[in-house]
């Protein structure tokens, strides 16, 4: 077994999910080598937890899902609930042969399988301790435009980071957000105003996604006014997009553009009343992660960018606004990409990518990538 999979199974188990005896832990293993669940099985008993095992595949799953029953999804809703309740723990990693195998799935065959499943993964982000993460394929590999040697370097080495180096800075973000009122992002055919007033904020430092690095919020529901260009590629429910522009009108999104897939973003945006409300704002600060890839675990972690996501609002940072979808749509700031800044209050909080107030620049990579 190469030793970096134990590495991370145990970061998972201990840093990320913090197993501890008589915990009944669900590994979810995605089109995965085999070696790697094995090695979340032993690290989980490690810790004395009680490992439980699910195997899944993006082909079979494919399958499933287009043209199943009401009877056929109610089902799977009724089993699957039923195992996560009996769950303390969740830890998914997730691989793929290729990132579009489900683009051809009719939109109506989508829309119904991720309503029936939506109360599954409620209960997870709610009540269990929960982490997910991607594995390194040749597939990513080719999306980060990377030889798959590389690739995997990279995987490891942002995925076992040491996560404890962010925490002076993201709690002094953390304290920032939750003490703000007004928040304005600038940069190229940027121009947003809304409220976080009231809004809790959440620090992510390796605990719920590997990897990790980002301090998140939520708009108040009705205060977003303006438009905002995502200027990373992105891919949802199967499909690919590219440059996509969003303009709001007391939070909802009016109007929303993009060069590729134009249609199929609407329908997304479509699904039902919330998905054109926002349910997060995030700032990004990851220094491992500098490109997009196509794949939003890593590409919502990007240094100096930000995310904002259209539907569901999470528990813990709560606008009110509930929907199947939770699409984080990631814009990057810095120069290379066109700049941009971010304002809290009337104080300017980040520009180009780097933090400049003195209580934040903890977070920029001079500091968390020193020796």
């Amino acid at each position: 077994m190469d030793p970096r999979y134990l590495k991370l199974a145990r970061n998972l188990v201990s840093h990320s999910t913090k197993i501890e005896k008589g915990d009944k832990v669900l590994i979810h293993s995605f089109d995965i080598p085999e070696q790697m669940s094995i090695a979340l099985i032993r690290a989980v008993r490690e810790r004395g937890g009680n490992p439980y095992s699910q195997v899944q595949s993006a082909r079979v799953d494919r399958e499933c899902i287009l043209g199943a029953t009401d009877e056929q999804l109610s089902a799977s809703l009724s089993w699957e609930l039923e195992r996560m309740k009996f769950m303390d723990a969740y830890i998914a990693v997730r691989g793929s042969s290729n990132v579009f195998e489900n683009s051809d799935l009719p939109a109506e065959d989508m829309n119904r399988a991720v309503k029936a499943l939506k109360p599954v993964l409620d209960w997870r982000v709610q009540k269990t301790k929960w982490c997910i993460l991607r594995w390194p394929t040749s597939s990513m590999a080719q999306q980060a435009k990377m030889s798959t040697e590389s690739f995997e370097n990279f995987f490891f080495d942002a995925c076992c980071m040491d996560y404890s180096k962010m925490i002076p800075g993201m709690v002094a973000l953390e304290k920032r957000m939750k003490d703000a009122d007004q928040v304005k992002i600038t940069g190229p055919k940027t121009d947003l105003h809304f409220s976080i007033k009231g809004i809790s904020a959440v620090s992510c430092g390796g605990t719920h996604n590997i990897p990790d690095g980002e301090v998140f919020s939520c708009p108040v529901r009705d205060s977003v006014n303006g438009t905002v260009f995502f200027n990373a590629d992105t891919i949802y429910q199967g499909s690919s997009f590219s440059g996509i522009s969003l303009t709001f009108q007391n939070g909802r999104i009016v109007e929303a553009t993009s060069s590729s897939n134009q249609d199929r973003l609407n329908e997304i945006l479509d699904s039902d009343a919330g998905a054109r409300f926002i349910g997060e704002f995030a700032i990004a600060f990851n220094p491992m992660i500098r490109e997009p890839m196509l794949d939003i675990l890593f590409d919502e972690k990007i240094d100096g960018s930000f995310h904002f996501t259209p539907g569901q609002a999470y528990e813990e940072a709560n606008n009110g606004n509930k929907s199947q979808v939770h699409w984080d749509m990631v814009s990057i700031q810095r120069p290379e990409w066109g700049g941009g800044e971010i304002w809290f209050d009337g104080e300017l909080i980040r520009k180009d990518g780097l933090f400049v107030v003195q209580d934040l620049q903890e977070l920029n990579p001079s500091y968390l990538l020193a020796e």
